[in-house]
């Protein structure tokens, strides 16, 4: 099998240089110890969490000014990571997941390559009940949402991760469950805003695509005078 070939780049995001590795293209795979194989992912999609598609560039220019004061926020599918590396050049409180075997090797490199914090990361498939990552403020994601299943999927992972009051940001390029995640999100107890043409954040994004914000705040009100 002829070795992985990558890429290096440097992307500008808001004021921030960012330097990341991604694999050259969507031609790349390696899985010699069948590790990605057991997780139900096939040669073709082995490399998909290994280059930055339209929808994480856009999510990763929307978190160069997104509030992160107080905050512990959740990278869900990062990917190579894009947009959680700028939350960390930022300086926010940023884990990170995905469902690849090789997604955390390649987040580490990626902060090295940028000499930030290291960022937890967590390998998880959004049905492990028992993922030790807690639960967060925010949460994002970006070109997650394939199918119908992954609707449900996805939903309930946020569930399980997401504070009484918190907020997720989902970019999606239009592959159809927008509709979706909107009704199970609602279903949820969260309130959702309504989409941003994703160019209004990031204007080189062609592909467009819809920015969907969803807000809760299920904690029980306190009494007068009780601060």
């Amino acid at each position: 099998m002829p070795p992985i070939r990558d890429r290096y780049q440097t992307l500008e995001i808001g004021a921030l240089d960012v330097h990341v590795r991604t694999l050259r293209d969507t031609q790349q795979s390696a899985d010699p110890d069948a590790a990605a194989a057991a997780l139900g992912i096939s040669s073709p999609s082995w490399p998909l969490f290994g280059v930055i598609w339209p929808s994480g560039l856009t999510l990763a220019h929307l978190m160069a000014s997104y509030e992160l004061q107080g905050r512990r926020g959740l990278e869900i599918g990062c990917g190579v990571g894009l947009a959680s590396l700028v939350l960390n050049l930022r300086g926010g409180d940023i884990w990170a997941t995905d469902h690849h075997p090789e997604g955390g090797r390649l987040l580490r490199e990626n902060v090295a390559l940028n000499g930030g914090a290291p960022i937890p990361f967590v390998r998880a498939g959004w049905d492990d009940l028992d993922t030790g990552l807690g639960r967060f403020d925010l949460l994002i994601a970006s070109d997650v949402l394939y199918e119908p299943a992954h609707v449900f999927a996805l939903s309930a992972f946020i569930e399980r991760h997401a504070q009484e009051r918190c907020e997720v940001v989902v970019v999606d390029p239009g592959r159809g469950q927008r509709a979706g995640i909107r009704r199970q999100m609602q279903r949820n107890g969260y309130v959702h805003s309504d989409c941003d043409d994703a160019r209004v954040h990031h204007p080189a994004a062609r592909a467009g695509g819809q920015i969907a914000r969803f807000v809760r705040d299920t904690r029980p009100l306190q009494p007068p005078g009780s601060g």
